[in-house]
């Protein structure tokens, strides 16, 4: 895109961002929700504060001062707010805006510049981020001797390698007759964290009749740049993968499957990325609207035969798959069909602060969050706690000893494929559940007195 091009896509941006800031009416409905306005009570940590210091911050069209920016930059983006807002704010669209204007106008401190680019460019690698991650590990011991948020960082660290390897490139034959043809997309941290969710996710389509198409040339979505305000980048990660994906769907394809719930959101937000530029609007459109959690296409097709699995399983609620795209009821659907027993994490609305970077780069609201809602998955009582999305299950891994997959491990498990990894340890269902019986009856006072 040439520069006359470049500036009339971001004054349309502005214009934009200005009338959806305008249609705040201030209610506040949005502030029992917000999870950084539950732990500071403060104005300006809400959603309608934001707003407000949004759109003083465009009004003024200059470089925002600190404290705007740091109220920006402690958002979420879990987007809770919409899911109560009166008057259906466009928030998403806004803050995103908001944050590309202040990565414009903004002056950070080198330091601050440096480590948002490196955090930023590594995840978004597979091949920077496993060698980070290799080179990290053995510092983890020293990270209580570290400043603020590289200790921070260090105390994320998968205690772990991973289990298994990356999933390779190229078409994956469906098991027996062909039904369905579709693209996944692969991602970038995943494929390092944990490369055992594409390798289910590739089973459990082909054992129901999908062949899996995953293109060489597409690699990150783009959301992590995109919500640290990086456009441009994120810009050129999705025309990437629409130029990777395109040629795909011409010749016949059912739909472009996502195991991440932060990329779905921003892979169906395509179309509004590109909508002010010609030469990718249509294409993008093409590519929002294949676009699908891997559990609205299952629902969608059937699961199939499944061998009951009667473990207790909390699922928690992605911010990015319950606020950003709407799907709650699907995988709870999927769990229950596949014969485990699904119960809701309390207080599910609230986020568990991975929010993609965020635990990296807000550290110090990111751990009362994630120890809040693994407090909630603790009480729950189950087995095995489902997530999905790898942000949430990276987090939480480090506040709850509950094994924690990805809903799709549990759906290829009962259909037939391996056993996640995480549940290596995992006693028998039915030994599981003779100890919560047990565990149930002497809180009740029918056992243990003697």
């Amino acid at each position: 895109m040439d520069t006359a091009a470049a500036c009339a896509v971001s004054d349309a941006a502005t214009i934009e961002a200005r009338a959806i800031a305008a249609t705040c009416n201030h209610f506040g409905f949005c502030t029992s929700i917000c999870p950084t306005y539950a732990l500071t009570h403060e104005e300006n940590e809400s959603p309608r504060g934001r707003i407000a210091l949004i759109a003083a911050m465009l009004e003024s069209r200059g470089a925002p001062d600190p404290r705007t920016v740091t109220h920006i930059d402690s958002c979420l983006s879990c987007l809770a707010c919409t899911s109560v807002c009166a008057m259906k704010v466009d928030y998403m669209h806004l803050i995103d805006h908001a944050r590309s204007h202040v990565e414009r106008h903004y002056r950070r401190p080198l330091s601050e510049k440096l480590l948002r680019t490196f955090i930023a460019r590594t995840i978004s690698t597979p091949e920077l981020f496993r060698a980070a991650l290799a080179l990290a590990r053995p510092a983890r011991a020293l990270r209580r001797l570290l400043p603020g948020r590289l200790a921070a960082m260090l105390e994320l660290l998968p205690r772990r390698s991973a289990a298994g390897a990356d999933i390779a490139s190229g078409v994956h034959p469906a098991v027996g007759p062909r039904r369905y043809r579709v693209i996944l997309l692969a991602g970038c941290a995943q494929r390092t964290l944990a490369p055992q969710i594409n390798s289910a996710t590739v089973s459990l389509l082909r054992r129901l009749g999908c062949e899996v198409v995953i293109p060489e040339e597409a690699g990150c979505c783009g959301s992590l740049e995109l919500h640290m305000g990086r456009k441009r980048r994120a810009r050129r990660f999705a025309s990437n993968n629409i130029r990777a994906w395109l040629p795909v769907a011409q010749s016949g394809l059912d739909a472009i499957l996502i195991n991440t719930s932060g990329c779905g959101t921003t892979v169906k937000d395509y179309r509004h990325q590109f909508q002010h530029d010609p030469a990718w609007a249509e294409g993008a459109d093409r590519i929002s609207s294949l676009t699908l959690d891997i559990c609205e296409f299952v629902a969608r097709i059937g699961l199939g035969a499944s061998e009951s699995r009667p473990y207790k399983v909390a699922y928690h609620d992605a911010c990015s798959l319950r606020n950003g795209q709407r799907v709650t009821r699907q995988p709870r659907e999927l769990l229950r069909a596949a014969g485990y027993e699904v119960v809701d994490v309390p207080e599910s609305h609230f986020c568990c602060g991975s929010a993609g970077t965020y635990n990296l780069l807000n550290p110090g609201k990111a751990r009362p969050l994630g120890e809040r809602k693994a407090r909630h998955v603790d009480s729950s009582g189950a087995d095995i706690l489902a997530v999905g999305n790898i942000g949430c299950m990276t987090q939480l891994s480090n506040y709850t000893a509950m094994p924690i997959v990805h809903t799709v491990e549990l759906l290829d498990w009962a259909t037939g494929g391996a056993r996640p990894p995480s549940l290596s340890h995992l006693p028998p269902a039915a030994a599981a559940r003779s100890r919560a019986s047990l565990a149930e009856a002497d809180a009740s006072g029918e056992v243990g007195v003697w």
